[in-house]
C-alpha cells in the first residue's frame, strides 16, 4: 500500500532529563511552540554544545523532560564538532558520543549522548490497523522531484504520534525537501 504524508524536518536539538536541565538552568522549561508529536514542544531555552575541537551555539531544548539525555545532531554539525556519531534511532544511545553542554549556570559533560538520528516515520498507535503495520517495521519512503530517491526507513509507533516522516536537516537539503512537503510512504 502507499499513502501520502507530510515530512518534518528535524534539526539539532536536546533531550534532557529534570536533573540535567537543572544543571544548566535556574528557571523552568517552557515552551515556544507545540511540535506536531502530540506533547511534545520546542522550549525557549537553548543551550551551547562543546567539544575539544569546537562550540555550536543556540541549541533548542525540546521538552518535556525525559528519563534520559539526548543530543541529536546532523552530519554537518558533527564535522564542525569533530564528533563521528552514530546512525541511531531515539533512546539508543549506548556507545555514542560525548559531548559538553554549557547552559546559564554553567557546563555539563554528558557521555554517550550525541547521536544521528535515524529517519522514521512516526505513527500513532490507535492507526495502527488502518496502516496494517508494526512498530521498527521497514518501510520506503518515495522523494519526488528533481533530487527524487527512494529511502529506507522504519516506523515508530507511539501512543503520541503524529503521521510524517522524520528526516535531519542535511538529507533534506540534499535531497530539496522542505518542512510540510508530501512523500510517499510504500508499506
Amino acid at each position: 500500500m502507499k499513502y501520502k504524508i507530510k515530512v518534518g524536518i528535524s534539526n539539532r536539538h536536546v533531550h534532557l532529563t529534570k536533573e540535567t536541565y537543572k544543571k544548566l538552568f535556574d528557571e523552568e522549561l517552557t515552551k515556544a511552540k507545540d511540535l506536531h508529536q502530540i506533547g511534545e514542544f520546542a522550549s525557549n531555552q537553548f543551550v551551547t554544545l562543546k567539544t575539544e575541537k569546537n562550540i555550536i551555539e543556540r541549541v533548542r531544548i525540546v521538552g518535556p523532560f525525559r528519563n534520559y539525555n539526548q543530543v541529536e545532531i546532523c552530519n554537518s554539525d558533527a564535522y564542525v564538532l569533530g564528533l563521528n556519531p552514530p546512525v541511531r534511532k531515539s533512546g539508543e544511545i549506548a556507545s555514542s558520543e560525548d559531548i559538553t553542554l554549557i547552559g546559564p549556570k554553567g557546563e555539563v559533560d554528558l557521555k554517550s549522548v550525541c547521536i544521528l538520528a535515524e529517519r522514521h516515520v512516526h505513527l500513532n498507535t490507535k492507526d495502527k490497523e488502518k496502516y496494517q503495520v508494526e512498530d521498527e517495521q521497514p518501510i520506503k519512503v518515495h522523494i519526488p522531484g528533481n533530487r527524487s530517491a527512494i529511502l529506507d526507513a522504519h516506523i515508530k509507533l507511539s501512543d503520541n504520534g503524529y503521521l510524517e516522516l522524520h528526516i535531519d536537516r542535511d538529507e533534506a537539503n540534499a535531497l530539496l525537501l522542505h518542512d510540510g512537503d508530501e512523500v510517499t510512504i510504500e508499506i
